[in-house]
């Protein structure tokens, strides 16, 4: 039997609602290095941003060390959303010295990388429904 996510009853009458979760997660060709799933009542400031990038930082020194052996450069790519160019942010990874990619203006469109990453998400996801 699969996971049955948790219902918040919204009104008088047995109606109900998901709860939403956020899910942060950064990824290198080698495959996932660090994510987060907030809690339902949190949403993503520069404050909390900046923090979760300190703490993708020490990932990868453990998960990644060859990146900090070799003096390779980490390049990050991340979008224009307002907690992403916060000033504490853009502080702070300038004293990571981390290349950040320009990107695009937001656009709704689904971004590429997204799009493999949830695919791969689906297969996982499809293996284990078949598996039960």
């Amino acid at each position: 039997m699969g996971t049955t996510w948790p219902r918040v009853n919204i009104h008088s009458k047995t109606e109900y609602s998901w709860k939403k979760l956020i899910l942060c997660i950064w990824w290198d060709q080698l495959g996932v290095v660090y994510y987060e799933l907030l809690n339902p009542s949190e949403t993503i400031t520069g404050t909390l941003y900046r923090t979760q990038l300190m703490r993708l930082s020490r990932a990868l020194k453990e998960k990644r060390p060859q990146y900090y052996s070799r003096h390779d450069k980490i390049i990050l790519l991340h979008d224009n959303a307002r907690p992403h160019v916060a000033v504490p942010v853009k502080n702070y990874l300038k004293t990571l010295d981390w290349e950040v990619l320009p990107h695009p203006p937001y656009s709704p469109d689904i971004a590429p990388s997204d799009y493999h990453l949830f695919r791969s998400m689906a297969c996982s996801v499809r293996a284990a429904v078949h598996i039960i």
